[in-house]
């Protein structure tokens, strides 16, 4: 056993994976290690999604990267990666190509328990964990769950964690998702990239981060556009009131003078692309809304 003090170890549990219809890639990720998120996660649309932890190598992450766009299949990948690295019996690597193939490896001087677990579209793996049913569950839950990658990848963390995880305890997640074109603007790939660095709840935080990304920056579905009227309209008033936005009475109708309040709300709040027609509102930006008031 190498007697590398056991602090400086980036011990986690993570999922590696993609969405072929969607043509995302992944990670989710979980340590008792302060901002994991800086060192784990390694993505690039069309190619792959790479974990490097235990020791982290952080240079696998984009060795691994290249060699997949080269051609190569994650297992190649990783047989050339770790051939070149000579702490490799104390690493731990995940990656996953944009096909769905995927590879987990584990060295053997990895403290208990460790491993990892591949299936269809991913791999899981963990070091220094309370067992093995903390990857086990992971991926179990992962391949029974539906939705957005990002929710699915969330869903297998917070059910790792449950199971058993980091043996050490809890401090820092991150959530990294990449897509052609899927950041701000569509300029990058980098379509999710969420990071807790230090909390006693990290994945929780990190799934209530994740709600909020998406509310700010999800399109509008049309079914949640509502008109402002009746009650509705009096509870925006009264909102809009609260959060200093307006001042004053409802009038029994909506006027441009609200309008313009809402208008003001919505860009105070970085909800440019939650605005509705005048008269109507997001109906997840009103819950958002009245939550805010009702603290």
């Amino acid at each position: 056993m190498n007697d590398t003090n056991l602090r400086d170890v980036v011990a986690t549990f993570s999922i590696v994976a993609c969405d072929p219809e969607t043509e995302e890639l992944g990670i989710a990720v979980q340590s008792k290690f302060i901002a994991v998120g800086s060192v784990v996660p390694w993505a690039k649309a069309g190619v792959g999604a790479v974990a490097t932890q235990s020791w982290a190598n952080t240079s696998l992450g984009p060795a691994g990267l290249t060699l997949l766009e080269q051609g190569r299949s994650p297992e190649e990948a990783l047989e050339m990666m770790l051939a070149e690295d000579e702490g490799r019996a104390l690493r731990q690597v995940g990656i996953v190509d944009a096909k769905g193939n995927a590879a987990t490896f584990t060295g053997t001087e990895c403290f208990s328990w460790a491993g990892g677990v591949t299936g269809k579209n991913y791999a899981c793996q963990g070091n220094i964990l309370v067992n093995e049913e903390t990857v086990t569950q992971m991926a179990k839950v992962f391949e029974k769950s539906a939705g957005t990658l990002a929710s699915r990848l969330l869903e297998a963390l917070d059910a790792a964690q449950e199971a058993g995880g980091d043996s050490r305890g809890k401090q820092s997640a991150a959530l990294l998702v990449v897509k052609p074109k899927g950041g701000y603007g569509g300029y990058n790939d980098r379509y999710i990239d969420l990071r807790v660095d230090d909390h006693p709840d990290p994945i929780k935080e990190l799934i209530r981060l994740h709600g909020l990304y998406m509310l700010y920056f999800s399109e509008m579905k049309p079914e949640n556009i509502l008109k402002i009227e009746g009650e509705r309209a009096q509870k925006i008033v009264q909102a809009l009131n609260k959060l200093e936005y307006f001042q004053g009475e409802y009038p029994g109708r909506w006027t441009a003078e609200l309008q313009e309040a809402l208008k003001k709300y919505y860009l105070t709040e970085n909800f440019d692309d939650r605005i509705a027609d005048d008269g109507h509102i997001d109906g997840e930006v009103l819950d958002f809304m009245i939550s805010q008031v009702d603290k």
